[in-house]
């Protein structure tokens, strides 16, 4: 598909090109996901869920045990490392070699999924925050990647010592914001020793509805980090609101703003809860840009 950055990563050994659009499905171990109809609970609906993933063409499994809908509750880490470990003892039982991503903002549980469950990917809505997904401001460089001998590693620092991908979010609210944002924290990374990092502009995070869209109309211009982009608008508010429904009435916008992020954005992984009609919708794109 023509525009998108030629990029590989290296997932668990493997490598995985994302010059073709990936399709990245949710799994939400969590009671209160702003989406309903992505809540799975119990060990047998875990491993039904990550079946349905790949079997409807997913190419990444994206495990969370913390919602991070505004309102959520909190949830300390013993909980959250309790969640992830069944989810993902779950997923492994019935796929055992699919490409895993942690959706975590704790070092800790990051740590664990992929040293005990063999996660490939670490998915930090956080941007490294070492307040968590709802850190304040920006802090120092030493914050974000700890010091020599540091016993509790933050994010950055984690993910370079673990070797795997990491995606990098921001919670600023424009395009400029974004880009001074990640390119900031890209370097940290990148002096760290973090080879394969993936930028997500955080549709929804910081963000008003207007400034969501300003932002997807111009994602292109994040071209010029060179790196690859996950975009993650599925049954998220800017959509619902703006069609005036609920996530549950959702699905038909997402894949709209899902097609834009392609052609508009040239984005390489979408993050969604609907993965066969995404897949539909990829595949319609990608043929069509053939003549472009």
């Amino acid at each position: 598909m023509k525009g998108l950055i030629s990029y590989t990563i290296n997932v668990g050994g493997r490598l995985m090109d994302l010059s073709e659009p990936q399709v990245m499905g949710i799994l939400n171990a969590t009671p209160d996901s702003f989406y309903a109809g992505s809540r799975v609970r119990t060990e047998d609906e875990i491993a039904a869920r990550a079946d349905r993933i790949m079997a409807e063409g997913g190419a990444i499994i994206d495990v969370g045990a913390y919602s991070t809908r505004p309102g959520a509750a909190r949830v300390d880490a013993d909980e959250e490392m309790s969640r992830m470990r069944t989810a993902l003892r779950a997923v492994r039982r019935v796929q055992p070699d699919a490409p895993l991503s942690v959706d975590t903002f704790r070092p800790e549980v990051a740590r664990m999924a992929v040293e005990e469950f063999g996660a490939g990917i670490i998915n930090d809505v956080s941007g490294g925050n070492p307040g968590g997904s709802f850190g304040g401001e920006q802090l120092t460089e030493e914050a974000y990647c700890g010091g020599d001998g540091d016993a509790s590693l933050p994010m950055f620092a984690v993910a370079a010592r673990l070797r795997v991908p990491y995606v990098l979010m921001s919670s600023r609210p424009n395009l400029l914001s974004v880009l001074d944002d990640l390119s900031l924290k890209v370097q940290m990374l990148r002096d760290l020793g973090v080879r394969d990092i993936i930028l997500d502009p955080g549709f929804g995070f910081g963000k008003t509805l207007d400034e969501n869209y300003a932002l997807l109309a111009a994602l292109r211009r994040l071209d010029i980090m060179g790196l690859p982009l996950l975009v993650g608008v599925s049954r998220k508010s800017m959509v619902s609101r703006l069609i005036g429904t609920d996530a549950d009435g959702s699905l038909a916008g997402t894949l709209a703003a899902n097609v834009l992020a392609l052609v508009l954005g040239g984005a390489s992984v979408l993050r969604v809860h609907d993965v066969r009609q995404c897949v539909e919708a990829v595949t319609i794109v990608k043929e069509t840009m053939k003549y472009v």
